[in-house]
């Protein structure tokens, strides 16, 4: 057992996880000049330029991304990146700043190695987030950036467009990739947003807007979407993004459903409500991942998230058809030497 795995089981599962990953995010933050000398080095020299993948114009470092909702405001990027991340992707962003749902409202499922979370896009609003990445980037920030923007909880749905164009209005300038979430299950009403009428007005009005405000630098333009859509669903989604020009998709979000879960029925009512992250994601997630390749060809991007745990597992993402992949659940559970050893397992196969 590693250190790490005897301090999360006996230690840190003691306590509230919504209270642990702050304490670990300021770790994170506080750390980052000493992980960047020791992590960084070593994983560079590792993995080098055979890792770089070249995915939407823009050059990785490797295929390895951290998911949106670790870093809901864009406040430790590059500590994130020293832990070996080869992009980050922040947010969930709304265009107004709000607080998210009652807490509690993140629990562990131990022995299904998963997270349920209802945190409901708490955070700072796009405003406050663009400042600080118009001053990260203005310090030097180079790591590779995606920035995740869903809806405001109070705008009601038919004025879902103009609030996603005001957040990306605010924040394409500073992305290196933008991301529309439309699949998470903590805002109510949002998941509707996925239907194909009414995705596609309100990408194209994303697309103009990031457009209009970053003209001589295409942003690109991914859509996340949930793993409990249907079959026929994720082909209408695939069509649609070749069709309105998306750059990709990001696939998948976290699930409703508790089908076939290790937990026992009482802990699963325990922590109630919420979308549910983690192993139990892994087939679904990859099954999306290669319907979708077989529907897109090579014409989109995709990043494969959700259940990626092993170097196995990454291995099979991209053998399903994923360009990138992305990872938070596992990071938690397996701890922060955690995306080193991916990635290196990964550069092993080159």
């Amino acid at each position: 057992m590693r250190p790490y795995d005897v301090l999360f089981e006996r230690g840190l599962t003691r306590f509230d996880a919504e209270r642990i990953h702050h304490a670990a995010f300021r770790a994170i933050r506080v750390a980052r000049p000493v992980t960047s000398r020791i992590i960084g080095a070593r994983q560079e020299g590792r993995a080098g330029a055979s890792a770089q993948v070249q995915a939407m114009g823009i050059t990785f470092p490797h295929a390895l991304g951290l998911a949106a909702g670790f870093d809901k405001n864009a406040v430790g990027i590059d500590g994130l990146a020293a832990l070996g991340f080869g992009h980050v992707e922040v947010g969930t962003v709304t265009g107004e700043a709000q607080p998210g749902n009652p807490q509690p409202r993140l629990f562990r499922l131990t022995a299904d190695r998963a997270i349920v979370n209802r945190m409901g896009f708490n955070n700072d609003g796009a405003e406050v987030v663009a400042k600080r990445l118009a001053a990260w980037r203005a310090a030097g920030g180079s790591t590779v950036l995606g920035v995740n923007i869903g809806k405001t909880k109070v705008v009601p749905e038919d004025e879902a467009v103009g609030d996603y164009e005001k957040s990306a209005g605010l924040l394409a300038p500073h992305a290196d990739y933008l991301v529309v979430n439309v699949s998470s299950p903590n805002t109510p009403g949002l998941r509707d947003l996925q239907a194909v009428e009414k995705l596609e007005p309100l990408l194209a009005a994303v697309r103009r807007r990031a457009d209009e405000v970053s003209p001589a630098r295409r942003v690109p333009l991914l859509v996340k979407i949930a793993p409990d859509l249907s079959d026929d669903d994720v082909l209408a989604v695939a069509d649609l993004a070749l069709a309105s020009g998306l750059d990709g998709i990001i696939a998948t979000n976290t699930t409703i459903s508790r089908d076939g879960l290790a937990s026992s029925a009482a802990d699963v009512e325990r922590v109630g409500a919420g979308g549910l992250s983690g192993r139990p994601l892994t087939q679904r997630s990859e099954d999306v991942v290669r319907l979708l390749r077989s529907r897109v060809g090579r014409d989109l991007t995709l990043i494969g998230v959700g259940g990626i745990t092993t170097v196995d597992d990454a291995r099979r993402r991209l053998d399903a058809g994923a360009d990138l992949l992305q990872a938070y659940t596992a990071f938690v559970y397996e701890g922060p030497l955690w995306p080193r050893r991916i990635v290196r397992g990964l550069a092993s196969d080159d």
